[in-house]
């Protein structure tokens, strides 16, 4: 049967109208977590966290424009004052002596605020590959992802446990082919939090599936049951 070309293009018509179509510049953005500041683009540490607070210094800005939520023309640009999920008027702060961090207040951050670098100024220098391990003088555990938020379940300041601790993680094996046990629903997650003289504190997780004790340094890696000395049984 032939097919009236009125048809068919009422039939287009009503496709074109009924999806957002990227012609359009209309699309759904997966953000990175950016601040726009000053001109510099800065991006989130997602493995670092402010060592403490007395790092803060003055306020040097605030959030003008959220942009996850409001924007989905792929074609937007980035301006001045513009954060990926900040809301607006979040307040912006220098870290002391570092000019090329800023931070921000962050209640689900340990110690309360998310860090940020220039990617215009330094590279990202955060990796475990990164960690001047000579120079970590303590190290936090929390038991992450809990209802009422991350719980500290040790803390490493003894040189000894230190370099215990830190070894443990060195001669983990690698396994990029690692499958999770399912004799939990879900891992036990855990936080640790690696201090140097840095205002930028090192952060990884580490997972227990009820079996295996293993992280994410690059690769999956397995870790030896010995880790259960620092943070206890589960």
């Amino acid at each position: 049967m032939k097919i009236p070309r009125m048809f068919i293009f009422v039939l287009t018509l009503l496709l074109l109208t009924g999806c957002r179509s990227p012609i359009y510049g209309q699309s759904v953005i997966d953000w990175v977590d950016f601040i726009m500041l000053d001109g510099k683009h800065y991006y989130g540490i997602h493995s670092g966290v402010l060592a403490d607070d007395q790092y803060v210094g003055e306020k040097i800005g605030t959030v003008k424009f959220k942009v996850a939520d409001n924007v989905t023309n792929t074609g937007y640009k980035i301006k001045d004052g513009d954060a990926a999920f900040h809301e607006k008027g979040t307040e912006i702060f220098q870290i002391k002596d570092h000019p090329h961090y800023i931070a921000v207040k962050d209640s689900h951050s340990t110690n309360g605020y998310r860090v940020y670098y220039s990617r215009d100024d330094i590279e990202y220098q955060w990796h475990f590959r990164d960690m001047p391990i000579d120079e970590v003088k303590a190290i936090e555990i929390y038991q992450a992802h809990l209802p009422e938020g991350n719980e500290l379940i040790s803390k490493l300041t003894k040189n000894e446990e230190v370099e215990a601790f830190l070894q443990l993680l060195i001669n983990s094996e690698a396994n990029p082919n690692f499958r999770p046990s399912t004799i939990r629903v879900d891992p036990i997650y855990y936080e640790m939090i690696f201090y140097t003289e840095d205002p930028v504190a090192y952060k990884y997780y580490m997972e227990f599936d009820g079996v295996t004790y293993y992280w994410h340094p690059s690769d999956t890696s397995i870790l030896s049951d010995e880790i259960e000395m620092f943070i206890g049984e589960n």
